[in-house]
């Protein structure tokens, strides 16, 4: 059988060069289709990428976020709660100590105060974070030094600032100078260990160890607590995981917490590119078609040049499966052939076009190529040559040897 097969693509390779020109002006459809498919689909995954890309800058994918609900709905009326479980870092670092897969965690408090810097007489207002290490820890330092695990867990009255901070309080140019200062916030007393380098942010922002904060405070305002995952396929493990903990440690009431992800982001917008690739995929389809169409004639004048060798052929001892075999191997050949140059042209048009998006839109957008598009391409080259091939290889199979020599 394998024999047969090679013999088959042999006979196709052969009799297509002995009609090239002729074949390249029939597989033009095909040509085209393929090049526009290519072309759609590799600018489709380019954008989905650069999608992603764009979402996972805005949130970060590997995160299992771990909130406590303050409120209840009562006769559709949101009503605080006035008891309800939270977490504390001691709480907190046990969840992630026992996480089933590895992930870094930080835990959070955020509020708004005013704050008294030492030399400056005025208050000045501050966004506040309370928090066990500074996140994103890759954001390097201008002047000082970070916080350190243990300063937290010793509790020691230490503080970060970002450069509005420092220009808020004494000018641009005294970030510097705040090192050492104190900054003081309602009852604690802060040392300015750390400042921030510019990066555009206005507001006066200010870091310090979530172990300064009080039982109270944190029932009154609830901490957030985030496991960030090293591989994005163990969120889910790690989400399921996290709210079975919650329910064990805090059985009296299961609505306290929320356990969030942002998996669903992903999951629309891979949504909506699979639908746009599916519609964009069919309308493409119709020019691969017209090229099938343009195959299936090719053969089919091929099958009435050649009709006294297959009379030869057929009364030598070739059977209607040996005809049938060839013109099909023929025909997914030619197929295959204008798909290899369509991925050509598709790839060219892709390179052609993606500065013209790039100039007109500003954005640093690519196309990629993806294997799934290879075989795509491929699989409707193999499909092409046997829907449009079987019909002229089924009439050279039923072809009388005696009339088809006759004819000539």
């Amino acid at each position: 059988m394998l024999k047969k097969l090679f013999i088959s693509f042999s006979l196709a390779q052969q009799n297509i060069r002995s009609r090239l020109f002729h074949t390249l002006l029939s597989i033009l459809g095909i040509v085209i289709g393929v090049g526009a498919l290519v072309t759609v689909l590799s600018l489709i995954d380019g954008m989905e990428k650069f999608a992603q890309e764009q979402i996972t800058k805005t949130t970060d994918l590997k995160a299992v976020i771990v909130t406590t609900n303050t409120h209840k709905r009562v006769n559709e009326v949101m009503l605080r709660k006035s008891d309800y479980g939270y977490l504390n870092y001691e709480r907190f670092k046990q969840l992630e100590a026992s996480s089933p897969k590895p992930a870094r965690g930080f835990i959070q408090a955020k509020h708004n105060s005013e704050v008294q810097v030492e030399g400056k007489q005025q208050r000045m207002g501050a966004f506040l974070m309370a928090t066990n290490t500074y996140y994103p820890t890759d954001t390097e330092i201008k002047y000082g030094h970070f916080f350190s695990d243990d300063d937290v867990q010793q509790q020691k009255p230490v503080a970060i600032i970002n450069h509005s901070f420092a220009v808020n309080s004494f000018g641009k140019d005294s970030a510097e100078y705040l090192l050492g200062k104190t900054v003081v916030l309602d009852s604690l007393e802060l040392k300015i260990v750390g400042v921030l380098p510019e990066d555009g942010d206005k507001a006066a922002r200010l870091f310090y160890p979530f172990t300064l904060l009080t039982e109270e405070q944190l029932k009154a305002d609830p901490p957030v607590g985030v496991l960030e995952a090293e591989d994005i396929m163990d969120v889910a493990i790690i989400k399921s995981y996290s709210e079975a903990w919650l329910k064990a440690k805090f059985p009296a009431d299961t609505t306290d917490f929320r356990v969030i992800t942002n998996e669903g982001r992903v999951e629309q917008a891979a949504k909506g590119f699979i639908l746009f690739r599916i519609v964009m995929g069919l309308i493409v389809g119709i020019s691969v078609i017209v090229g099938g169409i343009g195959v299936m004639n090719v053969l089919l004048i091929s099958v009435a040049e050649r009709t006294v060798e297959i009379g030869v052929r057929k009364a030598m001892g070739a059977k209607k499966r040996d005809i049938l075999m060839q013109f099909l191997a023929e025909s997914i050949t030619v197929s295959l052939f204008g798909s290899i140059l369509g991925l050509l042209l598709g790839i060219l048009a892709t390179l052609g076009i993606v500065p013209i998006i790039n100039a007109f839109a500003d954005v640093e957008f690519a196309a990629a190529y993806t294997l799934n598009t290879f075989i795509v391409i491929a699989i409707i080259a193999v499909i092409i040559g046997i829907i449009f091939g079987t019909y002229p290889a089924t009439r050279a199979a039923k072809l009388d040897p005696v009339e088809a020599i006759r004819r000539e």
